[in-house]
């Protein structure tokens, strides 16, 4: 939902982490407190969990360790362990937040509608924003529809609060069937703010479906999102065209609406707030509703970027195989392997994917990407031109793919098949400066069409002047072309943006060498050997060293440096 940042983190997040203060631990806490406190830093929410819990058994009344033990709990997607700790909280007087939030979830598992209505009237809560829509469902779920429709108007009318509450109401209506006032919403004054998410276009298609408006969905469908349909919206649109009627499947429910309150705020936490917390978010939307996708991908993603891959791994594997995301969850459990340098797990699911979708070109490039990281060019330059296969000749996303095929091909030694990949990357999308830098640098390593190469490399540098490695390039091609004294800004430039780069401290003092300046040359040669090159590069910086670039150029039967003045072409 689109709103001012400031004031949805005020109505959100006040308070959220603050309140609790780390109170003098006895002797005896030390150990388990120092333990949970850095693994909590480090994100490592089992070990957190289990040394809060030592901790507590020593001082189970003392309210830090309460309180690091329930967000361990819940961020682990322990939610039930969380919400045994808040109500012993509240029992003992210790309000929070996040204990806040953590009894909300328990009541709205329980469905005790009426209480959990009576305590956000009293204004025990979690923020605004959360209370005000969470009162509105748990009314809808006391029986009260005109209370809860009041609710949810009372949120609409709020600052900074209006998308919210509208998109709440009428996914209410629609969970009772009204789908005509649902639609009225979404279609209304509002309508651009309301269908501002993936999950709100959606919930709309189906509210249309349901009034057997199925055109109306399927032209909402092709609006909202790209040619490039993901399996769950391609599965979707075929339902949509042969005449059946879809499920209305956002929120069917109030305990789903309470979910869907926990999801909503999620999505925008995410922008505005650290990965941390708005994990609490997604963990009490998925355990309200253990089906709901979206919220478990979002948990997953978030704990991808926190680092945290295994809790991650584990998490995308929430998604059953037989859902429209599984795909894209197996893709994300991929990277999460990739990343966790579990290479071999990773092409083992990607496998796995090909084999029953070979016509997915996601699952082909992932696979592509993954198989080049570990320098199988050959298997890598195969499944790119997989996935290349199931790509229209047109889509934005083919330069990437041909792009990711020529280097491929460039490390396998095919360079024809390679520049032709590169050229036709280049005709879908000009001037993207990598793929000029490494079509230059190839062409100049080569000794071809050096003059081109330098203006595929000095248009790459217009586009990405801090880029150390595209401003080496022109450097290098400058030093290729024999014009050595151009070539030393550049190189300097270059290595004062990756100054620990090896190559880049060797492309350097060589440029040092040509121009005379040999003592600063076998300074930065040394340097390069600091930086762990590889091996057969290593030994010919260590050859430079014992006798000089010359000599070095002279064995390996290149032309002298006073000779390259011209080029090649």
């Amino acid at each position: 939902m689109p709103i001012r940042k400031l004031s949805l983190l005020a109505l959100v997040t006040a308070g959220a982490l603050s309140g609790m203060t780390a109170t003098a631990q006895p002797i005896g806490l030390a150990g388990a407190y120092l333990a949970a406190r850095s693994a909590e830093v480090q994100g490592d929410y089992a070990d957190a969990a289990r040394y809060f819990g030592q901790a507590m058994q020593r001082d189970p009344g003392n309210p830090s360790l309460m309180q690091g033990a329930l967000i361990a709990s819940m961020s682990l997607g322990h939610v039930e362990r969380a919400v045994e700790i808040a109500r012993k909280m509240e029992g003992a007087g210790i309000g929070t937040q996040i204990a806040q939030l953590a009894e909300v979830v328990g009541h709205a598992a329980e469905e005790n509608w009426e209480q959990l209505a009576e305590e956000r009237a009293e204004g025990e809560g979690v923020g605004p924003l959360v209370d005000g829509l969470v009162s509105a469902w748990a009314h809808l779920g006391a029986g009260d529809v005109s209370e809860a429709l009041a609710s949810f108007d009372a949120v609409a009318d709020r600052s900074g609060m209006r998308a919210f509450g509208l998109y709440h109401k009428a996914l209410a209506l629609a969970s009772v069937g009204d789908f005509e006032g649902a639609d009225e919403l979404f279609s209304g004054p509002e309508e651009a703010a309301l269908k501002s998410t993936r999950r709100a276009v959606i919930a709309h298609i189906e509210i249309l479906s349901q009034l057997e408006r199925n055109d109306q969905a399927l032209s909402l469908l092709r609006e909202s999102f790209d040619a490039d349909l993901d399996i769950a919206l391609q599965t979707m649109s075929e339902k949509l065209e042969s005449g059946e009627t879809l499920p209305f499947t956002v929120a069917t429910s109030p305990r789903d609406g309470v979910a869907e309150v926990f999801y909503s705020v999620a999505l925008v936490l995410q922008r505005d707030a650290n990965e941390a917390y708005t994990l609490l978010y997604t963990r009490a939307a998925e355990y309200l509703r253990p089906e709901h996708t979206d919220a478990i991908l979002l948990s997953a993603a978030l704990l991808d970027e926190m680092g945290n891959l295994d809790l991650a791994v584990q998490a995308y594997k929430k998604v059953p195989a037989d859902h429209p995301a599984h795909f894209a969850a197996e893709l994300g459990r991929a990277d999460a392997l990739r990343r966790d340098e579990r290479i071999e797990a990773a092409v083992e699911v990607l496998d796995r994917l090909a084999r029953v979708r070979p016509d997915m070109a996601d699952v082909q490039v992932s696979l592509g990407d993954i198989l080049r990281q570990t320098e199988d060019y050959a298997g890598a330059a195969e499944a790119y031109t997989r996935g290349l296969d199931e790509i229209d000749a047109q889509s934005p996303r083919r330069w990437f793919v041909l792009y990711a095929r020529g280097i491929a091909y460039e490390r396998l030694d095919r360079w024809e098949e390679a520049e032709a990949d590169f050229r036709e990357a280049l005709e879908l999308n000009p001037e993207h400066p990598q793929v000029l830098n490494y079509l230059g640098y190839s062409l100049v390593e080569k000794q071809l069409k050096l003059d081109e190469a330098l203006n595929m490399i000095e248009t790459a540098v217009s586009k990405r002047p801090e880029n150390g490695y595209i401003v080496d390039s022109l450097g290098w091609v400058l030093y290729k072309l024999g014009r050595f004294d151009e070539a030393v800004e550049h190189m300097e430039r270059a290595a004062e943006l990756t100054p620990v780069d090896p190559i880049v401290n060797d492309h350097l003092g060589d440029v040092y060498w040509a121009v005379g300046r040999k003592l600063e040359a076998r300074f930065q040669w040394l340097r390069a050997l600091s930086f762990d090159p590889e091996e057969e590069e290593a030994a010919r910086i260590r050859k430079k060293l014992d006798v000089g670039l010359d000599q070095v150029l002279a064995d390996e039967g290149s032309p002298p440096l006073v000779d390259m003045a011209n080029g090649a072409d």
